[in-house]
């Protein structure tokens, strides 16, 4: 099976988009820094910060998915239960902004995200419960009935 790479190739986008995120966040926080802007009547410099944090938080939350993806390829073992949570909400996170990107940016952001959303969910499937290896079944116990 080829969960190996698809997991090698999910941490490696995910890595990718980690200073991405940061970036588009910075450009967002000098808009808002140089055009003095707020919401309702929120402290500019407020926006700027929360800005500023929003797109760090951001990044290092997609480069800890992208390291869960990294080692279950390199381990071959399916992610925790930590890992799990962490790649199924980067998983829903990349829906719904696809969702608003489409509108916002356009369908070739919308693939963009779509295609993450889809590595990512490809990673958690290809490591599912099915990848234990085989057990011999246990023996009944005595007085069960035989097995249809």
């Amino acid at each position: 099976m080829a969960r190996r790479p698809i997991a090698l190739v999910t941490a490696a986008v995910l890595f990718l988009e980690a200073p991405g995120i940061v970036a588009i966040n910075a450009v967002m926080a000098r808009f808002v820094k140089i055009q003095t802007m707020s919401l309702d009547g929120m402290d500019p410099d407020a926006m700027y910060t929360g800005t500023w944090a929003l797109g760090i938080a951001s990044g290092v939350a997609l480069a800890l998915c992208g390291l869960v993806a990294l080692l279950a390829g390199v381990r071959d073992r399916r992610p925790g239960r930590v890992g799990r949570g962490l790649l199924i909400g980067c998983a829903v996170v990349h829906g719904v902004l696809g969702a608003v990107t489409v509108g916002l940016v356009g369908w070739g952001a919308f693939a963009f995200m779509m295609l993450v959303l889809g590595l990512i969910v490809l990673t958690l499937v290809a490591y599912g419960k099915g990848d234990e290896k085989a057990t011999e079944p246990a023996e009944p116990h005595e007085g069960a009935p035989a097995p249809a």
